[in-house]
């Protein structure tokens, strides 16, 4: 059987003003995740607000009660920073280094460096800040030994949403301290193929996001399985290349804005009877 593993993402719980609503219920994703019969959860860690957005879950002993309980596993922490300028902010720097520490403490999570979008003014230099950045923490990263993983996406404000935007960052990362997350959904909203742009960057893929795109400028978003996004094709070409990690399921459906709990555990379902037999 293959080695592949599905797990969630909290973005699904924060993307209504914020998540305002949901704030401090990290544990609460984590039973949700659990119930669904996803394997591990992703949550976020948003420089500055990184107390705002794992709470009381900040606590890593909290953290780690929580899963084990759940039965599921931390998979990998999404830090999420501008990376505008030359050099890390010392917020920047700070909010890292905590991820970094955090992630130590559970062997196996990876570290996912996300750029938050801001605008595509000063494209060429802000996308030469941004890989230096991400390098740069990577670096640490991996000198503490974790994997690292960088994870573009696709609002129109984003540094990397197009081809030309992937040949440039992805080609400029630092294999030997950091990989690629493609986010499927990403990809597709980009303009770009998956399996063309997946086979291409092959040698960089260490962490997948699922999520779907319904093709709608308005609302592009889909609940898995609904939209155009092929997953069993995108799931057979990892288990054919012996892909080894994890699957994220990141849904941005604007169902998911209202029912969040609902659409996760509907997601994992589907996960489980359309993708987990196609891994053998």
């Amino acid at each position: 059987m293959s080695d592949i593993k599905f797990g969630s993402e909290v973005y699904t719980w924060f993307m209504d003003g914020y998540g305002e609503g949901n704030k401090n219920q990290l544990g609460h994703m984590i039973k949700t995740v659990g119930k669904a019969g996803f394997k591990g959860i992703e949550p976020m860690v948003l420089e500055p607000y990184d107390t705002y957005w794992m709470g009381d879950w900040k606590d890593p002993a909290k953290l780690k009660a929580d899963l084990d309980e759940a039965g599921i596993e931390l998979a990998a922490l999404a830090l999420i920073c501008q990376w505008d300028g030359e050099e890390e902010t010392e917020s920047e720097r700070a909010c890292a280094d905590w991820t970094i520490e955090t992630l130590k403490l559970f062997p196996g999570a990876a570290l996912g460096t996300v750029p938050l979008p801001g605008g595509r003014h000063n494209l060429q230099q802000r996308r030469l800040n941004l890989v230096n950045n991400v390098n740069r923490v990577s670096r640490r990263a991996a000198e503490a030994g974790l994997t690292c993983s960088f994870h573009p996406n696709s609002p129109p404000g984003s540094l990397v949403r197009t081809q030309e935007d992937y040949n440039v960052v992805l080609n400029s990362l630092d294999p030997s301290v950091t990989g690629w997350t493609p986010d499927v959904g990403h990809i597709v909203r980009g303009g770009m193929d998956v399996i063309d742009t997946m086979t291409h960057w092959q040698h960089l893929i260490n962490h997948v996001h699922y999520k779907d795109f319904s093709g709608n400028g308005a609302e592009p978003w889909s609940q898995m399985g609904s939209g155009k996004v092929d997953f069993h094709q995108i799931t057979e070409f990892l288990v054919q290349r012996n892909y080894k990690g994890w699957v994220i399921c990141e849904d941005e459906c604007e169902d998911a804005i209202k029912n969040p709990d609902e659409v996760t555990l509907q997601n994992g379902a589907w996960c489980n009877e359309q993708l987990v037999p196609l891994l053998g």
